[in-house]
């Protein structure tokens, strides 16, 4: 699956929230995301829009690493239809 192209930072915190990750924090235009699920894992998200490319993929392959799954799966379920 694709990168979608088109993604703000508010847009993928919402979309994290099926793997836990909740705002914990925000400062400025940036915002931190911490989920319990697999041990305690926190992510920050600029608030962007849209996000750059490879912005959004480091923080896909810093989910899928803490999460043990590769980068495609988190993908489906973030975005897949």
């Amino acid at each position: 699956m694709r990168i979608p192209r088109d993604l703000n930072g508010d847009e993928l915190a919402n979309a994290l929230n099926k793997y836990g990750y909740k705002v914990t924090r925000q400062e400025g235009s940036h915002m931190r995301l911490t989920t319990q699920q697999g041990g305690e894992h926190h992510i920050t998200i600029p608030r962007h829009k849209p996000l750059r490319i490879g912005t959004l993929n480091s923080i896909l392959k810093d989910v899928a690493e803490h999460l043990r799954i590769n980068r495609e799966e988190v993908l489906n379920v973030l975005f897949g239809k």
